[in-house]
């Protein structure tokens, strides 16, 4: 898998988090100027991010829906400086195909869609045009089931026709399960549990649990005591195979993936 000028094959990466927005949920408010932003690529870069994920609307549940023009606005800065200050691939995360395009011409190397280029088909043709990788997130409106996985499957290679459809090669597809969109709490822990499913598929597949409500859920916890429930399911990403492991605390977890891939002779 070629993500800018990097190639990611063999192992479990970071993608670093790195949320622009005044209200997400976990770290709302923290990074939404430049500066707080750059700060903490560089910190996340020095503690083992192999890629940064830029996020500029937050889609916790109950989110309140921005203008393209304002997530645009909160992105763009954030983006062209990363790439311009330091030498790592970008993933935008938007699924909206006109915020999308100006995050390509700011320098994003990934488009990571949390509804699998079901919303705006026109991302499809920018990640074509672009030769882009992109992150093909399984999502629902409602979590209703004929057979969870199943579905979960099917509805991802809906997703997959949709960018393939659009000239974007298998090469550049990675597909993620959606944790915490669309399902209820025992669905959002069976789909971690069997995450590796997803690799039937033919394509590498990212994780990302972070701080989410299936480990609040699990461990009464509110979302900034939610370290040790996150570094468990990145410990069930690397052994069920996930390329990339998407994650607030980039530290903590890279020292579970490096530490989980030592016992199992993979580092």
């Amino acid at each position: 898998m070629l993500i800018g000028n990097r190639e990611y094959s063999g192992r479990t990466y970071i993608m670093g988090i790195l949320n622009v927005t005044p209200d997400s949920f976990s770290d709302g408010g923290r990074y939404n100027s430049i500066d707080n932003a750059l700060k903490h690529t560089e910190k996340m870069i020095r503690d083992g991010a192999d890629i940064i994920d830029v996020g500029g609307e937050s889609t916790r549940p109950g989110h309140i829906r921005i203008s393209d023009q304002e997530e645009t606005d909160r992105i763009i800065p954030v983006i062209e400086r990363i790439k311009g200050e330091f030498d790592i691939p970008v993933s935008v995360d938007t699924y909206k195909s006109s915020v999308a395009a100006e995050a390509v011409r700011a320098g994003a190397d990934m488009l990571n869609d949390i509804w699998g280029f079901k919303y705006d088909r026109k991302m499809a043709e920018i990640a074509a045009e672009n030769k882009l990788a992109c992150c093909l997130m399984h999502n629902r409106s409602e979590a209703v089931y004929r057979d969870f996985m199943e579905d979960v499957l099917s509805d991802l290679m809906e997703s997959v026709n949709i960018a393939k459809s659009a000239g974007v090669g298998d090469e550049r597809i990675i597909l993620d399960p959606g944790v915490g969109f669309g399902k209820t709490y025992e669905q959002n822990l069976e789909v971690t549990n069997r995450v590796d499913m997803l690799g039937t598929l033919g394509y590498p597949v990212l994780l990302a649990t972070s701080r989410k409500s299936m480990i609040g859920n699990a461990l009464d916890l509110p979302s900034e005591e939610r370290l040790e429930g996150t570094l468990a399911t990145t410990v069930i990403g690397v052994l069920r195979g996930c390329l990339f492991v998407r994650v607030h605390d980039v530290k903590e977890n890279k020292r579970a993936v490096v530490m989980t891939e030592k016992i199992i002779g993979r580092y």
